[in-house]
Protein backbone atom coordinates (compact mmCIF):
# COMPACT_ATOMS: atom_id res chain seq x y z
CA UNK A 1 0.00 0.00 0.00
CA UNK A 2 1.49 3.33 -0.95
CA UNK A 3 1.68 6.38 1.27
CA UNK A 4 -1.16 8.24 -0.45
CA UNK A 5 -3.66 5.41 0.06
CA UNK A 6 -2.57 4.87 3.67
CA UNK A 7 -2.94 8.59 4.44
CA UNK A 8 -6.33 8.78 2.71
CA UNK A 9 -7.57 5.71 4.61
CA UNK A 10 -6.37 7.14 7.93
CA UNK A 11 -8.00 10.51 7.22
CA UNK A 12 -11.28 8.87 6.23
CA UNK A 13 -11.29 6.72 9.38
CA UNK A 14 -10.55 9.68 11.66
CA UNK A 15 -13.17 11.81 9.91
CA UNK A 16 -15.82 9.09 10.24
CA UNK A 17 -15.00 8.65 13.94
CA UNK A 18 -15.18 12.41 14.53
CA UNK A 19 -18.54 12.59 12.75
CA UNK A 20 -19.89 9.71 14.84
CA UNK A 21 -18.71 11.27 18.10
CA UNK A 22 -20.24 14.62 17.09
CA UNK A 23 -23.53 12.93 16.23
CA UNK A 24 -23.67 11.10 19.57
CA UNK A 25 -22.85 14.25 21.56
CA UNK A 26 -25.33 16.30 19.54
CA UNK A 27 -28.15 13.82 20.08
CA UNK A 28 -27.44 13.63 23.81
CA UNK A 29 -27.65 17.44 23.97
CA UNK A 30 -30.96 17.43 22.08
CA UNK A 31 -32.37 14.76 24.37
CA UNK A 32 -31.24 16.53 27.53
CA UNK A 33 -32.77 19.85 26.45
CA UNK A 34 -35.97 18.48 24.91
CA UNK A 35 -38.13 19.57 27.84
CA UNK A 36 -37.81 22.59 30.13
CA UNK A 37 -36.84 21.83 33.74
CA UNK A 38 -39.82 20.58 35.73
CA UNK A 39 -41.88 19.65 32.67
CA UNK A 40 -43.51 16.24 32.52
CA UNK A 41 -43.88 13.93 29.56
CA UNK A 42 -47.37 12.73 28.67
CA UNK A 43 -48.41 9.52 30.43
CA UNK A 44 -47.63 6.35 28.55
CA UNK A 45 -44.38 7.72 27.21
CA UNK A 46 -41.44 5.33 27.01
CA UNK A 47 -38.87 7.93 28.09
CA UNK A 48 -38.29 8.42 31.81
CA UNK A 49 -37.63 11.94 33.11
CA UNK A 50 -35.56 12.24 36.25
CA UNK A 51 -36.22 15.22 38.52
CA UNK A 52 -33.65 18.01 38.42
CA UNK A 53 -31.73 18.31 41.69
CA UNK A 54 -32.20 21.53 43.67
CA UNK A 55 -28.49 22.40 43.31
CA UNK A 56 -28.70 22.47 39.50
CA UNK A 57 -28.95 26.10 38.38
CA UNK A 58 -30.71 28.84 40.26
CA UNK A 59 -34.35 28.43 41.24
CA UNK A 60 -34.73 32.24 41.43
CA UNK A 61 -32.89 35.18 39.94
CA UNK A 62 -29.88 36.30 41.95
CA UNK A 63 -30.45 39.20 44.36
CA UNK A 64 -27.75 41.79 44.85
CA UNK A 65 -27.30 42.88 48.46
CA UNK A 66 -25.54 46.10 49.43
Amino acid sequence: MNTFVATAYRNFTCGAAAALITLILGMSFVQSTALPPGARLPTGSAVAVTPVPAWFGQPEPAVLVD
